[in-house]
């Protein structure tokens, strides 16, 4: 099963793009979505960004994971 946490888009420079997920930044393809712009959130799979999200829709999705990783941490514990 792949889970795909939404990535922001920091920069674009051709077809790549510069992004940031969970503390994570780096580059992408984004040929595959050439609409996509600065600040936007995209799926990304096997380094490439598939779709744009709604930024609200991936906020909420970033916090969902955000909870499970502190209840995680709470059962390591």
């Amino acid at each position: 099963m792949c889970v795909a946490v939404p990535a922001k888009i920091k920069s674009i420079k051709n077809n790549s793009a510069l992004i940031s997920y969970m503390g994570v930044e780096r580059e992408i393809d984004i040929s595959l979505v050439p609409e996509a712009k600065k600040d936007d959130f995209v799926i990304v799979h096997a380094g490439f960004a598939i779709q744009i999200i709604d930024s609200t829709e991936a906020k909420e999705t970033i916090e969902l994971f955000n909870e499970i990783e502190q209840l995680k941490n709470q059962e390591v514990g």
